[in-house]
């Protein structure tokens, strides 16, 4: 496992602890370094981890308001606290982190199966690409494939 996605896993154990404990975030980053860290991760990797799980937890209301609007008949705090946090992960490092957008759901997916069950790795798989279709229209990005016209070619 490349330590990227080692990093997102632990930036999801961290959410979770957050979501679950309602702990500060700093006393979370520090707790958690401090006694369920990874040791064999590098500190560019623990850097990233930590960014990506403050970063999520400062911009909660907007990452919940994004998967909110594409996930319809389900409030966000009825789903399950790995699944929520998986997904706002993803849309965090959709906006913020210059990941290409497969390649967040691919690890979003990747962590999903890992965490979760299979009926949730559909249903973040398709609030993902949801958001990732609005985000393609309101910020593309012009390093990144067009997907719908990779969909068209594929089907013909």
């Amino acid at each position: 496992m490349g330590l990227r996605r080692k990093a997102r896993e632990c930036a999801l154990q961290m959410l979770f602890a957050a979501d679950i404990a309602r702990t500060r975030a700093d006393e979370l980053v520090r707790t958690y370094w401090s006694e369920l860290g990874e040791p064999e991760l590098d500190d560019e990797a623990r850097d990233f981890a930590t960014r990506l799980a403050m970063g999520v937890l400062a911009h909660l209301p907007e990452l919940d308001e994004r998967i909110r609007r594409r996930a319809e008949h389900w409030r966000i705090e009825r789903m399950a606290v790995v699944d929520r946090n998986i997904l706002r992960l993803a849309v965090y490092e959709f906006l913020y982190e210059p990941t290409p957008r497969a390649v967040v759901i691919n690890e979003a997916l990747e962590i999903a199966r890992r965490f979760s069950t299979y009926e949730a790795t559909q249903f973040i798989n398709g609030i993902l690409d949801a958001i990732r279709r609005d985000l393609d229209l309101e910020q593309p990005r012009p390093d990144e494939p067009d997907t719908e016209d990779d969909e068209r070619s594929a089907s013909a």
